[in-house]
Formats: C-alpha cells, sequence, structure tokens
C-alpha cells in the first residue's frame, strides 16, 4: 500500500512537471519562500541541536555501545567505508559548488558585507565551510545512527519508520506509512533532480573537451548512458559495485584536489584553509543561529536554509545508505567516521578549489566571477583553463563526476529497493532495475519539460515535515541508547554477582 501511494504521488507530480513546469514552479517556488521565511529559525535550532546531539552521544557513556551484537565486525574497511559515505552524501555536490559557490558569495556576501572585497572573500569561505561541514553530516549521521540502531541492535526493519515507531506514545505507532511514503518521495525526487544536475555538468564537460552540444539531446543520452552503467553496477550488490565504484571516486578526486593543489597558488591554498578554520570555528555558533529579522534580505533563506531543507529532504536515502554499510561500528566510530572525516575532507577541497578561484579571480584578475554567473555548471572546467594540463584536468573531473552520478544512482536503487520491500538489505536486482529506470525518467522528463528546478524546490518544500520526523528519531535514539546501556550494565552487575557467589566460601554452618 505504501509503495503505491509513494509511486501515485511521485507520477502525479512528474505529470504536472511535464504538462505544467510553470503551475509546478510557482506552487512550490511560493510554498519554499513560505517555509524558508517562516520556519527558517526552525531549521536553524534543529540542525544545530543535532550537530550537538551526536557529538554529546559519541563522547558520551553511550559511545562504546556497538551498531549489532558484540561479536559483529565491520562489513568493509574502514577507507571503503569512508569512501563510500563520501560519495553517497555529497561528493557530486562538492565537484559541482567547489568553484561556484565561493565566487558566488564572494560577488554577493552575506548582509553586512561589501562585495567583492577581501571581507566578501573570507566570508565566502566561511560559508562555504559552514554549508558543507558538521551540520549537513550531523543531520545525516543521526537519521543513519537511529536507522543502524534499531536495525542491527534490536532486530527491527531497515527503515526510516522503525526508530520513530519504537517511541512508547501510542500515536507514534500510525505514523510509520506516513514516514515511509515521506523518506520514498524526497529520495525519488532529490536523486532525479541530482541526476538532472550531473548531466549538466557532464554535458558541460565534453563539451569543454570534444566539443559535444550542449543541450537536451546530449543531456538525455548523458543520463541513458549512465543510467545503464549504474544499474549494471546495482546488480552486482554494495560488496563489489558501490564499494569499487566509491574507491575509484575517491581516488580521482585526491588526485584531481593534489593537481590544483600543486600548479594552483599552493601558499595562498594553505594559508585559506588556516584562516577560514579559524574563522568557522570562532563564528560557528553565531552563523549557526543567524537570521536577518532587521534587514530586508532572503540572503539566509536563500542560501542556509535551504541548504539545511536540502540535507534533510537527502537524510532518507543517505542515511539508509549509510546505515546498511555500518554493521559492526560502536556508536563513537560511526559519528566521528560520519561526521568529522568528511567535514574535513569539504573543508580541503573547498580551500584548494574555492581557494584557487578565490585567488585567481582577486590577485590575477581572471573572470572566475562571469564564467560562474554564465553557467554554473561551467565554473569547475574555467578554473582549469587557467592551469597547466587542463585538458587532463577536464577529463578527470568529467569522469568524476560521471563516477559520483554512477555511485548516487546506484545508491539510490538500493535505498529504495529496501524501502518497498518491506527493509530487506539486499532487495533483488529486478526491484533496483525498476527504481533505476523509474527515477532517470523522472530526471529525463523533467529536464524536457524544464520542470526539473520546481521538483528540486518541491523535494525541500517535502523536508518541512521530515524534519519533525528527525526530531522524533533523535528522541527515539537516545531513549533507546539509554535503556540498552542501562541493561548492559544489569547484566554485567548480575555476571559479576555469579562469579563472586562461584569463588566465595559458602558460610559456616
Amino acid at each position: 500500500m505504501q509503495l503505491i501511494v509513494s509511486a501515485g504521488l511521485i507520477v502525479a507530480i512528474v505529470i504536472w512537471g511535464v504538462l505544467a513546469p510553470a503551475s509546478l514552479a510557482s506552487v512550490f517556488d511560493t510554498a519554499l519562500a513560505a517555509t524558508t521565511r517562516d520556519f527558517g529559525w526552525f531549521y536553524l535550532w534543529v540542525v544545530l541541536g543535532l550537530v550537538v546531539f551526536a557529538l554529546v552521544l559519541a563522547f558520551s557513556r553511550y559511545g562504546d555501545l556497538k551498531l549489532g551484537s558484540e561479536d559483529d565486525e565491520p562489513e568493509f574497511s574502514l577507507g571503503s567505508w569512508f569512501s563510500m559515505l563520501f560519495a553517497a552524501g555529497m561528493g557530486i555536490g562538492l565537484v559541482f559548488w567547489g568553484v561556484a559557490e565561493p565566487i558566488s558569495h564572494y560577488g554577493a556576501p552575506p548582509p553586512g558585507i561589501a562585495p567583492n572585497t577581501p571581507e566578501a572573500a573570507n566570508a565566502a569561505m566561511r560559508y562555504s565551510f559552514f554549508h558543507w561541514g558538521l551540520h549537513p553530516w550531523a543531520v545525516y549521521s543521526v537519521v543513519a545512527l537511529a536507522i543502524a540502531f534499531f536495525q542491527f541492535r534490536k532486530g527491527g526493519s531497515a527503515l526510516v519508520s522503525t526508530a520513530v515507531q519504537s517511541l512508547p506514545w501510542a500515536p507514534m505507532k500510525k505514523l510509520g506509512p506516513v514516514v515511509n511514503v515521506l523518506a520514498v518521495i524526497a529520495t525519488a525526487f532529490g536523486v532525479a533532480a541530482s541526476l538532472g544536475m550531473g548531466a549538466l555538468q557532464i554535458n558541460s564537460g565534453l563539451n569543454a573537451m570534444f566539443g559535444l552540444p550542449v543541450g537536451d539531446a546530449s543531456q538525455v543520452g548523458i543520463i541513458v548512458v549512465t543510467t545503464v552503467l549504474f544499474l549494471a553496477s546495482a546488480v552486482t550488490g554494495v560488496t563489489r559495485g558501490i564499494k569499487w565504484l566509491s574507491n575509484i571516486n575517491l581516488l580521482l578526486a585526491s588526485m584531481l584536489a593534489l593537481a590544483v593543489f600543486a600548479f594552483g597558488p599552493t601558499v595562498a591554498i594553505i594559508d585559506t584553509f588556516t584562516t577560514t578554520l579559524g574563522s568557522y570555528v570562532s563564528e560557528f555558533v553565531r552563523m549557526s543561529l543567524r537570521m536577518t529579522p532587521f534587514r530586508d534580505s532572503g540572503w539566509v533563506s536563500g542560501w542556509t536554509i535551504f541548504y539545511w531543507a536540502w540535507w534533510v529532504s537527502w537524510s532518507p536515502f543517505v542515511g539508509l545508505f549509510i546505515a546498511r554499510v555500518s554493521r559492526g561500528r560502536t556508536i563513537r566510530e560511526f559519528v566521528l567516521g560520519t561526521m568529522l572525516a568528511p567535514t574535513l575532507a569539504a573543508f580541503v577541497w573547498f580551500s584548494v578549489f574555492g581557494g584557487t578561484a578565490l585567488h585567481f579571480e582577486i590577485m590575477r584578475d581572471l573572470p572566475m566571477a562571469e564564467a560562474v554567473k554564465a553557467d554554473v555548471s561551467t565554473a569547475l572546467f574555467a578554473l582549469f583553463e587557467a592551469l597547466p594540463m587542463a585538458g587532463l584536468m577536464s577529463g578527470i573531473a568529467t569522469i568524476l563526476v560521471m563516477l559520483f552520478f554512477i555511485t548516487s544512482g546506484d545508491s539510490a536503487t538500493l535505498v529504495l529497493g529496501m524501502m518497498s520491500s518491506g527493509g530487506n538489505e539486499n532487495p533483488s536486482a529486478r526491484i533496483k532495475i525498476v527504481w533505476g529506470v523509474l527515477i532517470s525518467g523522472i530526471a529525463i522528463s523533467l529536464l524536457l519539460a524544464g520542470g526539473l528546478k520546481a521538483v528540486q524546490t518541491a523535494t525541500i518544500v517535502f523536508a518541512l515535515p521530515f524534519t519533525l520526523v528527525i526530531v522524533l528519531m533523535a528522541v527515539a535514539l537516545w531513549r533507546g541508547v539509554r535503556d540498552d546501556h542501562h541493561e548492559e550494565q544489569r547484566r554485567e552487575r548480575e555476571l559479576r554477582r555469579r562469579m563472586r557467589s562461584m569463588v566465595e566460601p559458602p558460610p559456616a554452618a
């Protein structure tokens, strides 16, 4: 029933987007504006709360609890595990926005900062760190941890609703189907929108290298080819397809970052990382709770609130996938692996690519801002034109985007298959193929109809009710780990009592 409702709503919105894209865009743009305007404060408080909650949980007495039985060992090595987290969580986004976001903030900085100034450049880097750092990964981490805890320690299903339904209040038992429908819709549309955006950047890369025309025909062809590739990967399973692709992704991304670091302004990149890390730490709370009640500015809602809603909308997909590959890890290891390590990787990435682009724009008068304004998807390739071996780096970047595209599609079909098969960790190849074809069909139809951005906006609107779900998941997780810890302590006390009774002599008659 849940699958029928989810698929029905997805098909209805797709038909709406194909037949009347302007109408779809208008409705959801209005809804998004109202959401970010009236509930921006709610997103800020909830996401900051998740950062604090995850770190407290990791370093508390509950941090040693294992996601699984005590003799369970991790299924994947630390390197492969991190590669899959990085690829599923935001790999394609980092490649897309690594140059474009800092340059965008430089020309249109947060309120109170003059554009195109050194202060604007510092703020541009600081907010790029902020938008891609601890906060998004805290959202993913808490959702994934709640799913993994109730699945691996409590024997529940691999569904988003399992944690919420564990709460002792009667209404929570009835929320399961609603939560699962929201999760399927958010996942299907979020991935479809990302596939469409990924196709735009692959098209830009192939245009820069081979002169492939930029247009609908090229982008549809790219989606079709990559769909065949990610379905081929999907049917091989997690332990082969996704793991191998994720390891290759991380290797290529590291090679590209090292090349830009070596050929670009190396000292300036190091200085940018150092300065921005310091300002990020010192401004952490202020940025986390910043609204503009006395300014007529849409900057915070257009960037920070938009991002927080986007991360929330992606959390069921990324959370389920991270949970799937994390059996056997302790809560402390899980939180550190899913928050601190990817955050550091994002900081390095933005320092290398964003720092280099800002240096070229400010110190060498290269038109990076013009390139971003003309077409965001070409920003990365415009940067490469100012570096040695531009053609080679453009080729590696295009392959990297394509592999991230394939990995996202692969992991999305796995997660949607799990959701639609009652939480089965290894859904059948047939189910994964059906979902893969469906989300690619959504991306193509909306790309042709011009409704891709509207569906991205719709996905973010669905994030508001799901934010409440995440709060409930956090409450359920805290209750679960507390009760588990108390139960472990009780068993240990009982074991010690029995051991003492075995070694102590009986009382004298």
